[in-house]
């Protein structure tokens, strides 16, 4: 099956925030696609989420000029070449966020989280670190393929708290696993299969924050296009408080046309979205 994919992504201040600390990019060449949240503060998530976003895109550019992916940190047994990459590239952006903020007074202690994904043919990979979500809507319904690295949701795994409580928590906000905050981490990856028509969405908590996975699956289905469904998401955030940045990324699935998949390996198209 020869698949290829649509994507559209957009970022916004919110309502409240007076600086967009959230960062996105993808190249639909590649079938890479990365949604960062940054923490820290003033110009320093800002920071921290840019240099996710774009050493993740660096490392796979050069790893397909080179048709080479170099292995950084740990690998993962039982998942594929794709994922160890994102895992890679991950521990590259770790590794820079960390350094700069320890060697810049002004930015120490600044962090992000990451989602990332890739798609190539009908298998999906995915890496993540921190509370920013990727989802699949397919076939009327949808699935985070995620689990939060925050402290309530670490107790709602372990029975200590409902969902239900959690989001009402004034705890909701503290990540327990993040870019930048020690000099190494540990992503969680996985491997999946997409089929024509799945829409995967890669998210940061703005969104999630105010926006239930019901509602979301709602304005995804009924948007004419993936543009105006990134709209409509970030419109239905900050019509709900929209207290934070907020960002989306969307990708569909379509299968190619018996004529157009033998040029599919001279087409595609990149964004490298930065804040502002």
């Amino acid at each position: 099956m020869s698949l290829s994919v649509q994507a559209a992504g957009q970022t916004d201040l919110g309502c409240v925030r007076k600086n967009n600390e959230d960062n996105f990019g993808y190249d639909t060449r590649l079938g890479l696609f990365v949604v960062c949240d940054g923490m820290g503060g003033a110009a320093a998530g800002e920071v921290a989420s840019k240099l996710g976003v774009d050493t993740v895109l660096t490392y796979f550019r050069e790893a397909s000029r080179h048709h080479h992916y170099p292995v950084v940190g740990d690998t993962f047994e039982g998942v594929s070449v794709r994922a160890n990459a994102l895992a890679s590239a991950i521990h590259l952006a770790n590794q820079a966020i960390h350094e700069t903020g320890t060697k810049s007074e002004g930015k120490r202690g600044m962090g992000s989280t990451i989602v990332a994904a890739m798609v190539q043919g009908n298998y999906l990979s995915i890496a993540h670190v921190g509370d920013s979500r990727i989802y699949l809507v397919r076939q009327g319904s949808i699935q985070q393929l995620t689990n939060d690295h925050s402290l309530v949701m670490e107790q709602v795994r372990r029975g200590l708290i409902t969902r239900e409580q959690a989001e009402k928590s004034e705890m909701q906000n503290i990540i327990i696993r993040a870019l930048g905050s020690e000099d190494s981490v540990k992503p969680d990856v996985e491997d999946l299969v997409v089929l024509p028509g799945d829409v995967l969405l890669l998210c940061s908590d703005g969104l999630t924050k105010h926006v239930k996975d019901d509602w979301i699956l709602g304005i995804i289905l009924e948007a004419p296009d993936l543009e105006q469904a990134c709209n409509d998401l970030i419109d239905a955030a900050k019509a709900h408080g929209g207290d934070d940045n907020i960002t989306c990324v969307l990708v569909k699935t379509v299968q190619l046309p018996w004529y157009k998949k033998m040029f599919n390996i001279f087409g595609g198209n990149h964004r490298w979205q930065s804040s502002t």
